[in-house]
């Protein structure tokens, strides 16, 4: 199983906010289409208008005759208002995926799991390649005012926010190429083990579209429904994304858009302005084997220092830490996690994840002040 697909599988099985995409055509670069995005469609209001021609006196196709699916859109209907044959229309046209069933029934298993020598590095392998380092300076490059905003204003570095689009998508590489409606309404009614939390995030998604003037049968992301370049779900969308660029939608098919969420994302998850992510460090005996590691662990720096860790740079004895320990192939690495690094694990429930954002968020850094030194 591949990095971005055990990732997406986190999402689906354990129920995150945000999720990753899969292979897909890169659209960083231009809007969505105008079928997407009807921002000067005929009697269509500038917000919270039903897009698309969908009307149905019951849902047709492979949703029929679903008791659940007629359950949901009474909620919806009673809940937000929703027009019972537009949703019966717009769920008629949803595809049941059983591509994704099939997948998720042959991976599932326990998503916690005692890393094997050398898991760290394989991992790492993934993201710290040169494609992702020379895609984060190019996009810099393109969009370093947007960058540099979201900086100024969230307090968020921009190597951080490149380094999340980075692992997510590749800054828009692989957006994902499944239809937003039929992941979420497959998972949703097909997938019991999370119905509950994809009905949910179906709910958000019709929001979302409805809110933003889109069709819902036209956005595609991964097979978990994550959306943009930065790989938002429904929910985290309604709640995180902003309209960064101003143009009166929020839209993270868009860079601008991405970026500023991404940011906000952050932020709102208790990022710390000017403040250290992790800090580097070594066992220097064999009682750092009794800690416990991992992000969640916490530890008081003097308490692992009296252990056994020694941190790469001085730290107060109070400073409050999360013990990392990643299983590479030359041996175990030791890092420090500061708060900073706990909020990226907000994104994905993984030290691996955290980790492989920090780096790749520094190796674009480094390259892009290299290339800026270069050309003066």
């Amino acid at each position: 199983m591949s990095a971005r697909y055990a990732l997406v599988l986190i999402a689906v099985t354990a129920g995150f906010s945000t999720g990753c995409g899969s292979t897909a055509k890169r659209v960083d670069e231009r809007p969505l289409p105008a079928a997407q995005r009807h921002e000067s469609e005929p009697g269509t209001a500038r917000s919270g208008a039903l897009v698309g021609r969908y009307s149905s006196p019951r849902v047709t196709g492979d949703y029929a005759g679903y008791p659940a699916v007629t359950a949901f859109i009474d909620e919806m209907a009673a809940r937000h208002g929703f027009p019972k044959d537009y949703l019966a229309g717009v769920l008629s046209q949803a595809h049941r995926k059983q591509w994704t069933l099939d997948y998720l029934t042959r991976e599932a298993g326990p998503t916690v799991v005692t890393p094997r020598p050398g898991a760290w590095t394989r991992y790492r392998s993934k993201f710290l390649t040169e494609l992702h380092i020379n895609g984060g300076v190019s996009f810099w490059q393109r969009h370093g005012r947007s960058l540099q905003r979201a900086s100024e204003r969230y307090g968020v570095p921009p190597e951080y926010i490149l380094g999340i689009i980075g692992v997510e998508t590749q800054f828009g590489r692989n957006v994902g190429d499944h239809r937003v409606l039929d992941a979420l309404t497959t998972l949703a009614f097909d997938y019991p083990r999370r119905a509950e939390y994809f009905r949910g995030e179906l709910e958000k998604f019709l929001l979302m579209t409805r809110n933003e003037r889109i069709d819902p049968a036209k956005p595609v992301g991964s097979y978990a429904g994550a959306m943009g370049l930065g790989q938002f779900m429904p929910s985290s969308f309604l709640s995180w994304a902003v309209d960064f660029d101003g143009d009166g939608r929020r839209d993270l098919w868009q860079a601008d858009d991405a970026v500023g969420s991404v940011a906000n994302y952050f932020v709102e998850h208790g990022w710390q302005r000017g403040e250290p992510v992790v800090t580097a460090a070594t066992a220097t005996n064999a009682n750092v084997q009794n800690l416990e590691s991992g992000y969640d662990s916490q530890y008081a720096a003097a308490t692992l220092v009296a252990n056994g860790i020694r941190p790469a740079a001085p730290l107060p004895d109070d400073a409050s830490l999360s013990l990392l320990r990643l299983r590479a192939i030359r041996g175990d690495e030791y890092w420090l996690g500061h708060k900073n690094f706990y909020v990226i694990t907000r994104y994905n429930h993984s030290t691996h994840y955290a980790m492989a954002v920090y780096q790749l968020a520094q190796a674009i850094k480094r390259r892009y002040l290299e290339s800026r030194q270069a050309t003066r």
